[in-house]
């Protein structure tokens, strides 16, 4: 009788504990909206993982220190895919069953935003885009379009990379593209820019992720008397280019003007010395070093310092892009909590593409999305950049 008491007695307690548990956790649950980052952070791009976790910490905080959202705070939960659209799915999927998660922030890589695609739009999880460039990622084909961005679209980044070396006197550009969705993007944006100019690619050449040469690559270009390669690669891929490049004597190297995905990891420490041997510049959208907004720059960049001690300066932030547009897209998403009166992700959804004019860090939105657009950007907000001796981004003027 007496152990039976006892049990009794225990089980008692252990339901209560139980139960304070379930309170406790249903308690912070309801006193937070939970942020996703689904991102490379650990493999060959996670430069860039971090410079968009930075921002999301950034603006959040932010949010936070001013009280929050409905009179509730955000939090940042993240997961790291590592550039594996397997990873992503999987990431997305366990996202779906978050208790207040209002929306995922993405990473650098197109192949896994485009492989998620199906997941985000059968869970009706709102995809926040502050890097990957490839067009299909927001022109999918879903109603409602739950994916919305603040990035390039490669349909006019190809433009303005054409527009770029023509005006800088080149003539027969080869393209050195990544053989997967975004390549096959990029492709199509640039030779579609290149036939409003009566030209044609040199050449077209291909690699594949994990590449150790691309020199042939380039001695087929030098075959079809090309003058300049125009690269979309990545940061691993990038280093390899560039090392392929310096190998050939200085009278055969071509200059190189790549796309961004080269500043998404250990690109410029990587590419050692053969990057001196090398001519490069590279697409870029944000620069703290010459901001749109120098006002609103030097507020985030002592915010930044704050956050993150080490950085002496502006120069010290690294792949700004995925800093300045994440953050832009948080104050965005803020917003259309707001404006929808709760974290239900269709109402935030829609609230997404109704809102007003939003001054923001990389440009003013006005508005951002609507119904019919969800690329905030344009080819107006692109600029050249290229690396400095110490590995800083800086732009380039227009010749």
């Amino acid at each position: 009788m007496k152990i039976r008491k006892a049990v009794a007695l225990v089980s008692f307690f252990f339901c209560l504990v139980i139960l304070f548990c379930s309170s406790a956790k249903s308690e912070t649950a309801s006193e937070t909206i939970i942020i996703g980052l689904d991102a490379d952070m650990s493999s060959g791009s996670a430069n860039s993982g971090e410079a968009i976790r930075r921002g999301a910490v950034l603006a959040i905080d932010e949010i936070n220190t001013q009280g929050g959202v409905l009179g509730k705070k955000l939090r940042l939960l993240i997961r790291d895919h590592r550039g594996n659209p397997a990873r992503g799915i999987d990431n997305l999927l366990a996202y779906s069953e978050v208790e207040n998660l209002v929306a995922v922030i993405g990473g650098l890589h197109t192949p896994v935003a485009m492989a998620e695609l199906k997941t985000i739009h059968e869970h009706n999880i709102i995809y926040l885009s502050p890097w990957a460039a490839g067009t299909p990622i927001i022109k999918n084909g879903f109603k409602p379009n739950y994916a919305f961005r603040i990035s390039v679209r490669d349909e006019y980044a190809g433009g303005f990379l054409i527009n770029e070396v023509l005006k800088r006197g080149y003539q027969r550009p080869a393209l050195l593209l990544e053989q997967t969705g975004w390549g096959r993007s990029n492709q199509k944006s640039m030779i579609q820019a290149l036939k409003k100019h009566n030209i044609e690619a040199a050449t077209i050449q291909w690699f594949t992720w994990g590449t150790q040469d691309v020199s042939n690559q380039i001695k087929q270009a030098k075959l079809a008397e090309a003058d300049v390669i125009l690269l979309v690669a990545n940061a691993p891929e990038g280093v390899i280019t560039i090392k392929s490049m310096a190998a050939f004597s200085k009278k055969k190297r071509l200059p190189i003007f790549s796309h961004w995905g080269i500043t998404g990891g250990n690109f410029f420490k990587n590419s050692g010395n053969d990057l001196n041997n090398v001519e490069l510049y590279f697409l870029q959208t944000y620069s703290f070093l010459d901001p749109k907004f120098p006002i609103r720059s030097k507020r985030v960049v002592k915010h930044y310092q704050k956050l993150f001690p080490k950085t002496k300066s502006s120069k010290d932030i690294f792949s700004p892009v995925g800093t300045a547009h994440t953050i832009d897209l948080i104050h965005l998403l803020k917003r259309a909590i707001e404006k929808a009166g709760s974290s239900n992700r269709p109402a935030v959804r829609e609230a997404l593409e109704q809102l007003g004019r939003y001054d923001g860090l990389v440009r003013n939105y006005d508005p951002a999305f609507s119904k019919v657009k969800h690329d905030a950007l344009d080819s107006t907000d692109f600029r050249l950049a290229r690396f400095d001796h110490h590995g800083v981004i800086v732009p380039v003027n227009n010749p």
